[in-house]
């Protein structure tokens, strides 16, 4: 069993986890985006209450919901060690880092971002996703999250720090979707084209349309 401990401690080993476990999130995100962006049927509700029900409901995601917080769990502790290991390899830190070529600002910065993207989490959660489960978990039922959306996002500082979530998301989907695939031994110089397309694609969209709900909310278009 000795072989498995040393892979998961080793480089890539982490760097294969990290993969999996963001492509594990990625799909989550998906799916979660889907569900989001039925309050832009803009009905009152009554379409992304099916939807939150259904997620909230279902034994399968349900059961689902612990492997994401595991997955979530074994991302940011591998993300964290990788970034301790590249940090420690060099010890002495210079006052002035002439940026290397090639390598972007958000790549170096995935640490940060990843630990913005965890504090938005904390908040989403704490704003929505505990609250309801709890509600569940003592009376059996939902609470109204449609119109806990609509009153949350009345409020501008609420806005503020989920417009910063989102860009956060996307920096380091950018970065991260593409990198995950890489490390995988998914890189073709026929393919990437293609990959690099659907990685930014999916990198762009998914925040956007994160970010289009409390910014629709707070200007009115969506009651």
């Amino acid at each position: 069993m000795n072989w498995i401990a040393n892979f998961f401690t080793s480089s890539i080993g982490r760097k294969i986890t990290m993969s999996l476990t963001g492509l594990f999130l990625i799909s989550f995100l998906l799916v979660h985006m889907s569900i989001n962006a039925l309050i832009f049927y803009n009905d009152g509700g009554k379409i992304f209450t099916i939807g939150a029900h259904f997620m909230a409901t279902n034994p399968i995601i349900r059961t689902i919901e612990i492997v994401l917080i595991l997955g979530f769990v074994i991302h940011i502790i591998q993300g964290l060690l990788l970034w301790k290991k590249n940090r420690d390899a060099r010890p002495v830190q210079y006052a002035y880092s002439k940026p290397v070529k090639g390598v972007t600002w958000y790549s170096r910065s995935m640490a940060l971002l990843g630990t913005l993207i965890l504090l938005f989490l904390v908040i989403h959660t704490s704003n929505f996703w505990i609250p309801n489960r709890i509600h569940q978990f003592k009376t059996g039922e939902e609470l109204p999250l449609y119109e806990m959306m609509i009153e949350k996002f009345q409020n501008p500082i609420e806005v503020i720090i989920y417009t910063f979530g989102c860009f956060a998301l996307f920096w380091h989907l950018y970065h991260g979707f593409k990198s995950a695939l890489t490390s995988l031994g998914i890189d073709h110089p026929k393919w990437n084209p293609i990959l690099a397309f659907l990685c930014n694609s999916f990198s762009i969209t998914v925040p956007f349309v994160l970010f289009m709900m409390p910014i629709s909310i707070y200007a009115g278009w969506l009651r």
